[in-house]
């Protein structure tokens, strides 16, 4: 089996209540730890990706355009950065969890990285050291860190695939676009976007 799923940056800021809240956010929790639950075994692995914000420069703002520049969100060691709860039954089964973020805006997982035996791994190699060849991805927003993760997975020459039931988007017009990009890609789009 040389399948992996990743989550991505299923975290509290992300969901309703969150300093950058996307309408959805914890249902679609909710559904990915269900889906894992029922899947994990499908999956040679499965890992997460995570914002994890030090000091992004321009990526916050106080006045946030909301398209390049955001309000304050996923700080290290603050309760938005941790994982939201209705995804706890998934993260049962991650194996590794990518940062990103520490000092720019890194919307995809392939700019984070682990710490495994005292050297930081990418992702990229991460999987490919496990002969991963197929992935799935899920999480949020469709728009952005989906969208951006599931690019730069195709661009690494893996085959695959956004859960579309499994995100949830910023906007309506952001997600269609982001949707036509990644079939543009051939990234394999399953299942029914969440547009608000």
């Amino acid at each position: 089996m040389s399948r992996a799923l990743v989550l991505v940056d299923v975290q509290n800021d992300f969901c309703e209540g969150g300093s950058l809240a996307v309408a959805g956010g914890a249902a679609v929790a909710g559904r990915i730890s269900t889906y894992v639950e029922e899947h994990h075994d499908e999956y040679a692995v499965i890992v997460a990706t995570a914002d994890w914000h030090d000091d992004p420069g321009a990526h916050f703002s106080d006045n946030p355009d909301f398209v390049d520049t955001w309000p304050a969100h996923c700080r290290i060691g603050s309760d938005g950065a941790l994982f939201h709860p209705a995804a706890e039954k998934a993260f049962e089964h991650v194996e590794a969890i990518f940062r990103k973020g520490h000092h720019s805006a890194a919307y995809s997982g392939f700019e984070g990285f682990t710490v495994e035996a005292d050297h930081r791994a990418t992702l990229a190699d991460w999987l490919r050291d496990r002969a991963i060849e197929q992935v799935d991805v899920v999480g949020i927003a469709t728009d952005h860190c989906v969208r951006a993760t599931a690019l730069d997975a195709a661009e690494e020459g893996f085959e695959t695939t956004v859960l579309l039931d499994l995100t949830a988007g910023v906007a309506r017009e952001t997600t269609e676009r982001a949707l036509v990009e990644l079939a543009a890609a051939e990234v394999v789009l399953e299942g029914t976007p969440v547009l608000t």
